[in-house]
């Protein structure tokens, strides 16, 4: 009987064994494949890390084929894509490919679509695809540009970027980083004492160098940055000429006057009237010129004479060899309107003048204006009291601003608001408003985000490099 008994429990000992046994070598069979497939699946991650950098590594190679030809959209074929690059390790091994397809600006854009696509070469069932929008650095990136030093005063809200070749004094409010190409300047509102290049005279004034300064985020919203590279303004000279030149080639051009200039008034049906200004206003008794400035006067029509109403060209370029005076409005299209003449000579530059409502039908769709000219943008005494202008204006070798009209000029020298959405871009100082209480009494400027990417037709550029203005992973 005790025999049977120990040979029962000797049976269930081997049983035991072999089910510990089986169990265990199921779960260390789990192991080895739960580690042989996170392996597999570390090294599949690291491939595909590794083509979404050899498809990045093509965008990066157009953008830096684009600055050498900034023209070629074929990669240097001459024949159409896609085109493919091998991708080497540092040790010059081919490892992977990318494959580029690329979509030149279209008239209507001025956006380059590089679409990238990587592949590694140890598992050809791995890609990764980029598509990043490349568009030409431009005057455009800025809400206000200035190649001189320049004084924002009270009662000036600026929604943009803001950037001077010389110093900024600014007490308005600044909603975007502000920045300067100097340290420091002598401003001439407080002249013989250097200050530094962006400041603010708020209470309390910025100190003076080499005492730190605060950051006054009161004012100046996003910060400020200085010294920075400086925005190159000599190209607008080849910029302008190339607008004539295409206006006269598929545009629209007009020769000298033989008056005072041309008034234009766009409309909404793709048209615009064009007129002959005969004379402008006399300044009235008492207004006069004050503070000497250049090009002063009253730049208010007074009389005119009807010539022809016009389509609005296909390329969107109209030329003027004259002054312009500028209104009205326009819907879901492309313009630039320019004024100059060459060969240039200071003293006989022309400008542009907008003294009544310049806007968009549709403010966040296609609508696109700028004004460029060779002289100054004006805005009048006889302007309207509330202004509004939506375009990118850019005055070449002159000033954006009102002349200052003092107060024998009323009820002319007080006006109440200017609301400017788009940017400015002036050689010299710029204003809308003066020390004294004269000029607009509230200035609202907005930076027009879609300029960035796709500025009006023939738009002056900074420095004619493509920069990357969106990036997305399409797998």
């Amino acid at each position: 009987m005790k025999l049977k008994i120990k040979n029962l429990e000797a049976g269930q000992l081997s049983l035991y064994v072999l089910i510990f046994g089986s169990v265990a070598i199921v779960i260390l069979s789990g192991f080895i494949l739960w580690a042989d497939l996170s392996f597999k699946a570390a090294i599949r991650q690291t491939d595909r890390l590794l083509a979404l950098e050899i498809a990045e590594s093509g965008i990066e190679y157009y953008r830096w084929h684009l600055a050498h030809v900034p023209d070629d959209f074929q990669d240097g074929t001459g024949e159409p894509g896609p085109y493919e690059h091998d991708f080497f390790d540092k040790n010059g091994n081919i490892i992977g490919k990318f494959t580029l397809e690329i979509t030149p600006p279209s008239e209507s854009s001025g956006v380059v679509i590089i679409k990238s696509t990587g592949t590694v070469d140890v598992d050809d069932s791995i890609e990764r695809i980029v598509e990043a929008r490349l568009a030409l650095s431009s005057l455009a990136g800025y809400a206000i540009v200035s190649n001189d030093s320049i004084h924002i005063g009270q009662g000036a809200e600026v929604f943009g970027p803001i950037h001077s070749n010389g110093g900024i004094s600014f007490n308005g409010i600044a909603h975007h980083i502000v920045t300067s190409t100097r340290e420091t300047y002598d401003d001439p509102a407080h002249a013989g004492v250097e200050e530094y290049a962006v400041h603010t005279h708020i209470n309390p004034a910025d100190p003076l160098p080499p005492n730190p300064l605060q950051k006054r985020p009161s004012v100046f919203k996003a910060g400020r940055d200085f010294p920075v590279p400086a925005v190159d303004f000599d190209g607008i000279a080849r910029d302008l000429s190339d607008i004539k030149t295409g206006a006269q080639a598929s545009g629209s051009y007009f020769g000298p006057s033989s008056a005072e200039g041309y008034r234009v008034v766009l409309k909404t049906n793709d048209t615009f009237d064009l007129y002959k200004v005969n004379s402008q206003i006399a300044p009235p008794a008492g207004c006069t010129n004050d503070l000497s400035e250049s090009d002063w006067g009253t730049w208010s029509i007074d009389s005119e004479t009807f010539l022809n109403n016009y389509a609005l060209p296909s390329n969107g370029l109209i030329f003027f060899e004259d002054n312009a005076w500028i209104e009205g409005e326009i819907d879901g299209e492309r313009l630039t309107l320019a004024t100059g003449i060459f060969p240039e000579s200071p003293g006989n530059y022309k400008h542009i003048i907008v003294n009544n409502n310049l806007t968009y039908s549709n403010i966040n769709a296609r609508d696109k204006l700028g004004l460029v000219t060779q002289g100054n943008i004006i805005i009048g005494m006889e302007s309207t009291g509330d202004l509004r202008i939506d375009a990118a204006i850019v005055a070449k070798n002159g000033r954006v601003g009102r002349f200052y009209y003092n107060p024998s000029c009323s009820p002319y020298h007080n006006r109440q608001s200017l609301t400017i959405y788009g940017m400015i871009a002036t050689n010299e100082k710029y204003g809308f408003a003066y020390t004294d209480g004269t000029g607009y009494q509230q200035r609202s400027i907005t930076y027009d985000p879609r300029l960035l990417s796709d500025p009006p037709p023939g738009f002056p550029s900074d420095a004619g490099f493509y920069e990357i203005i969106s990036w997305k992973e399409l797998k």
